[in-house]
């Protein structure tokens, strides 16, 4: 996994804390991820005219993803709004390794050696650590984070078999963010067309957010083609050790040595995986 797909995948786990950064540094979430995924459709369908069509086997998946993907950013925002960065990407990113690993055992038949699922183990132990250790996290909070986690699961063991099917994996990517943009129609119906309205700074920060999710997940359905899909999520969640660093830096939040001591056990989870 340590060839250039590992480190893009790495890549795309640092891009993915950006996005999540600048998603929570917003105080109206909701608005914020709908100006995300604004700009994510339109990429998207711009980019649909240049590609080849996915083959049809991947249809089924690109759909599901999808409508998988829009309740994941629901539940990603509920997450925001009840804890800080540091804490809920965490929980959110943990539960989902192991999960994954398990859906592509039962559903796509992938079996990882010792190794590997060592360090997938590694990487969601290191990440629970890392938010187990945060005690202002709401029940609330930590529910939203792990329906969270459980959407994350279920939207990259379809799109693990979907890229597969699909013949392409940049045509899979743009459709299925397509659906992206059903939800700017959700938050029209929750709240008002004049409610889209925001400072330029938001829609900015919104606009670039997206590009950045965009790379940062179309580097993993590519990924996914070539490495098992537990593998390449538990690389991806490395992004919490990114994301605690933005969180020191950039919103104020604490680094302790335990936070420390809980990203080494999470790089030493990589380390297994990329052996």
């Amino acid at each position: 996994m340590f060839s250039y797909v590992g480190a893009c995948v790495l890549f795309a786990a640092l891009l993915h804390a950006t996005w999540n950064a600048m998603l929570h540094g917003n105080a109206d979430r909701f608005l914020s991820m709908t100006w995300m995924s604004i700009c994510i459709g339109i990429v998207s369908v711009a980019g649909i005219a240049f590609l080849p069509m996915p083959a049809s086997g991947a249809w089924p998946c690109i759909v599901a993803s999808g409508l998988v993907h829009i309740v994941y950013n629901m539940a990603l925002v509920r997450a925001y709004q009840s804890g800080d960065l540091g804490a809920t990407y965490p929980i959110a990113r943990g539960s989902s390794p192991m999960l994954v690993a398990l859906g592509a055992a039962l559903f796509a038949r992938e079996h990882p050696g010792v190794l590997p699922l060592i360090g997938i183990a590694l990487v969601s132990a290191g990440i629970v650590w890392l938010a187990l250790q945060r005690g202002n996290v709401s029940r609330k909070g930590a529910l939203a984070a792990l329906a969270t986690g459980a959407t994350i699961a279920v939207y990259t063991v379809i799109d693990g078999i979907g890229v597969r099917a699909s013949g392409n994996a940049i045509a899979y990517t743009a459709w299925m963010f397509a659906f992206y943009l059903l939800m700017p129609l959700l938050f029209i119906a929750m709240r008002s067309v004049d409610a889209l309205r925001a400072p330029i700074g938001v829609i900015g920060r919104g606009i670039a957010g997206g590009l950045v999710s965009v790379a940062a997940y179309g580097i993993v359905i590519w990924a996914m083609q070539f490495g098992a899909m537990g593998a390449v999520s538990a690389l991806r969640e490395t992004g919490v050790v990114f994301a605690a660093l933005i969180g020191r830096m950039f919103l104020n939040e604490q680094l302790t040595v335990r936070r420390m001591l809980a990203c080494c056990v999470i790089a030493a989870g990589a380390v297994c995986i990329g052996a």
